[in-house]
C-alpha cells in the first residue's frame, strides 16, 4: 500500500499521543460545554435526539479505535493528527474532534422530521439528512487534510473513502437510531459500547503491558 508524501506524521502522531505537553485549559470549557448542553436536553427529556447523538458517538469510537488497530498492524493509521491538538486521545483523535463528535449526532438531531414516513422526492427525508450531513463533514474533512494538523496517510484513502466508510455510517445511523423503539436504542448502545470497551481494554490496556508498545 502506497504511502503519501508524509508517513512521518505517523511518528509525529505517536509522539504527542496521550502525553500532556500541548495541553490547553480551553478543553475544560469545551468539555463544560458539552455536559451543559447535554444536561439541557435530559432535563427536556429529548431522549430520542440523546439516543440519537449517542448512537454517532458509539459509532465514532469504534471508528478511532479500528484506526488505530490499522496503525498497530500495519505501521500506519489511515488517518493521523501530528499536531495541533491540546490532547490526542488515538492516534487519530484529537480530543477537540471527540467532543465535537459528541455534539455531531444531536446538532443533526434537531433537524430531523417528526414523521418518519416523511419523505422528499420519494426518499425519507431523515436519510437525505443523515446522507447531506455526511457529504458535509468529508468536505470539511477536505479542508483538514490541507492543514498540517490532520494527515491522510494512505494515497487510496480521501474524501470518498470517508464519506462511504465513516460519516455515512456515523450519520445515517445517528438518523436511524432517532426512531428506535427505546429498548432498541438502549440495546444498540450497549452493544456498541461493549465492543468499544473490549477492544480498548485489549489494544490499549492488555497488549501494551503484553508487548511494551503503544497499540492505539
Amino acid at each position: 500500500m502506497l504511502l503519501l508524501n508524509n508517513p512521518e506524521a505517523t511518528e509525529d502522531a505517536l509522539n504527542i499521543l496521550r502525553i500532556g505537553d500541548n495541553f490547553n485549559f480551553y478543553v475544560i470549557f469545551m468539555l463544560v460545554l458539552v455536559m451543559f448542553i447535554y444536561f439541557n436536553e435530559v432535563n427536556k427529556k429529548n431522549w430520542r435526539c440523546i439516543a440519537s447523538a449517542l448512537s454517532l458517538y458509539m459509532i465514532h469510537w469504534f471508528v478511532e479505535i479500528i484506526n488505530g488497530i490499522i496503525q498497530f498492524f500495519s505501521g500506519h493509521a489511515l488517518w493521523t493528527v501530528p499536531t495541533g491538538t491540546a490532547y490526542l486521545v488515538l492516534i487519530g483523535l484529537a480530543i477537540e474532534l471527540n467532543l465535537m463528535f459528541a455534539l455531531a449526532g444531536l446538532a443533526q438531531s434537531k433537524l430531523l422530521p417528526e414523521d418518519r414516513t416523511e419523505k422528499v422526492f420519494g426518499i425519507p427525508k431523515y436519510l437525505l439528512i443523515g446522507i447531506g450531513n455526511a457529504a458535509l463533514a468529508s468536505i470539511i474533512e477536505i479542508f483538514l487534510a490541507m492543514t498540517p494538523a490532520f494527515v491522510w496517510v494512505y494515497e487510496w484513502w480521501g474524501s470518498l473513502t470517508v464519506f462511504i466508510f465513516v460519516y455515512i455510517p456515523f450519520f445515517v445511523v445517528a438518523a436511524y437510531a432517532f426512531y428506535w423503539e427505546p429498548k432498541r436504542q438502549k440495546l444498540f448502545l450497549i452493544i456498541m459500547g461493549g465492543i468499544n470497551l473490549v477492544l480498548g481494554i485489549i489494544f490499549a490496556g492488555v497488549l501494551p503491558l503484553i508487548l511494551g508498545v503503544t497499540v492505539i
